[in-house]
């Protein structure tokens, strides 16, 4: 077994992990879609944290909330569950027609919707613990009033760079052999995306949740508008700024 795999080796791995995902039984992919939104909400919750009671604006602070948020993607990696940002890189498969158009869509619309029950679900018992009603809620309501004002064309454009990164590290986690190296892997790109402001999809489910629960305005339709613009800006992000462009870099190694 190497050390580490070249990029074109992550390349088939990338692609032969979409096929697998996309042929999944539906039960273990709703399961493990509920876990992955359950262990972003953990990183979400870390994060929020490691803001309460710094000057969350810019700086060291939103650098360490990064590294905190990481244990989401680390959770879902390691622990294995099914991320709808990180299976953007279906698309990969998907353009080599080993994964039709049915079954991509079909596990993109079980995980989003499994993220945002187990999103939700963390969000619910977070509210039980008594955190909301200190510093930590009213972090938690700063973040989602922040959230909710961004307009479009910039949430959209966060959304995009967002995922690029997130799948990043989703594709140098399969460069690494053993566990250490792909938290390694994984805990850069996505500090990066978070210190810098960057909007995913999975984690503004939680964190607009919790932060509503916390005394964030109730804005419905405008939280559903985050989610969708989010979702759509992570997808061209992960798909076409990650998979596509490898997919073309790498065709002559994978089939192309």
């Amino acid at each position: 077994m190497p050390d580490l795999h070249k990029p074109a080796e992550i390349a088939d791995l990338v692609e032969s992990a979409g096929v697998v995902k996309a042929n999944a039984p539906l039960h273990a992919v709703v399961m493990l879609s509920v876990l992955a939104g359950a262990f972003i909400a953990f990183g979400g919750a870390a994060y929020t944290m490691t803001l309460t009671g710094a000057d969350a604006g810019f700086g060291p602070v939103r650098l360490l909330a990064g590294v905190a948020f990481s244990l989401g993607l680390i959770l879902v990696i390691v622990g294995g569950a099914e991320l709808f940002t990180g299976n953007a890189l279906i698309v990969m498969a998907w353009v080599d027609r080993k994964v039709s158009s049915a079954a991509l869509l079909r596990n993109w619309g079980v995980v989003w919707w499994g993220n945002l029950a187990g999103s939700l679900l963390l969000a619910g018992l977070v509210a039980q613990t008594g955190l909301l009603a200190g510093p930590f809620g009213e972090t938690a309501a700063k973040i989602a009033a922040g959230k909710l004002a961004l307009g479009p064309v910039e949430l959209f454009a966060r959304a995009i760079l967002c995922n690029a990164l997130v799948c990043l590290a989703v594709w140098l986690s399969f460069a690494a052999t053993d566990a250490a190296g792909k938290i390694l892997a994984i805990i850069f790109p996505i500090t990066a995306f978070v210190a810098l402001g960057f909007e995913h999809s999975v984690a503004n489910m939680y964190l607009l949740a919790v932060g509503m629960l916390a005394g964030a305005p109730m804005d419905l339709p405008g939280a559903a508008a985050n989610l969708v613009i989010a979702t759509a800006g992570n997808i061209v992000g992960g798909a076409g700024g990650v998979a596509l462009a490898y997919r073309f870099a790498f065709k002559p190694q994978i089939g192309g």
